[in-house]
């Protein structure tokens, strides 16, 4: 079990890469939005963003927007291009954790029109929720939990374990070839029930043991997602069978604790624990009102 580099972050974004050049908004003027955070008036961020465009941050009475100035979404064909960009989004947001303490951050190529009075103005009318926000979710991130079973085990296992399958697996031996056909797709049904089952077992079982140590627990869906907010943390490597995955949102100090349960799972053979973290609460930052935004989760 392993805790991986904040350089895999990138592949958490959804941009969207291909989409038509006409149907890409124009923006006279905008403000890219990386996060939001707890700011002093005269707070600065001495870094460059996507296309190393200077990021500053737009403060309004003490929430801070790091910000970039654009003039339109950032869309591209060449996914080595997106690349790039997703990796300087999530390194902006990485330097602002570090000096301001927990962001709400936004989704890839969010884009509120407008210039930074706009911003302020947009802080101001999203000013109760953010506070919120950023006061529940102070010292708390974001980390990912896969348990992958590394050597599955096979239908043979299970139907032995298993008495309705066993009653299905003798009666097409027993059967005609119609009668055989139709059993074993009643074989293939519970056989797929029966994983499904384990799968939930084993979430279930994870969840009520973080839940606790951390401040909310969420059971990912099995397929992979290319949603920054979403499964984004964990990467396929098509080795061994996804029993859970779940998403967490912890305090820092609850890290080791969390550590040390999932140790214990990987500590059983045939399991293997992928721990990645701590992210920034994409997971669990606010929906926020819908405004003059392009691209991204907009606000």
């Amino acid at each position: 079990m392993s805790s991986d580099d904040h350089d895999d972050r990138s592949e958490r974004a959804d941009p969207e890469p291909g989409v038509d050049a006409d149907e890409v908004p124009e923006i006279d003027e905008g403000r890219y939005l990386y996060c939001l955070v707890r700011a002093d008036a005269n707070a600065d961020l001495e870094l460059t963003g996507i296309d190393d465009e200077p990021v500053s941050i737009v403060v309004e009475d003490g929430i801070g927007a790091v910000v970039h100035a654009c003039e339109g979404i950032y869309d591209s064909a060449d996914l080595a291009q997106v690349r790039r960009w997703l990796v300087r989004h999530q390194t902006v947001i990485d330097e602002a954790s570090e000096r301001f303490g927990t962001p709400i951050p936004f989704q890839f190529d969010t884009i509120l029109r407008g210039d930074d009075e706009r911003v302020r103005e947009w802080i101001d009318g999203e000013r109760d929720t953010l506070e919120r926000a950023l006061s529940g979710l102070a010292d708390h991130w974001e980390y990912r939990v896969e348990v992958v079973e590394v050597d599955p085990v096979d239908d043979e296992t299970l139907i032995e374990r298993d008495d309705r399958l066993q009653e299905l697996h003798g009666k097409i031996a027993d059967s005609e070839e119609g009668t055989a056909f139709l059993l074993e797709k009643k074989l293939d049904q519970r056989l797929a029930a029966v994983r499904a089952n384990r799968r939930e077992s084993a979430t279930d079982d994870l969840e009520e043991r973080l839940a606790a140590e951390a401040r909310e627990v969420h059971s990912l869906e099995r397929s992979p997602s290319a949603s920054l907010s979403d499964e984004v943390a964990d990467e396929d490597d098509g080795e061994g069978e996804t029993l859970c995955r779940l998403t967490l949102l912890a305090h820092e100090d609850d890290e080791e604790a969390i550590g040390s349960i999932l140790d214990d799972v990987a500590a059983t053979d045939g399991l293997e624990v992928r721990f990645t973290g701590p992210w920034p609460p994409y997971t669990f930052a606010p929906e926020l009102g819908s405004g003059e935004a392009e691209g991204g989760r907009q606000p």
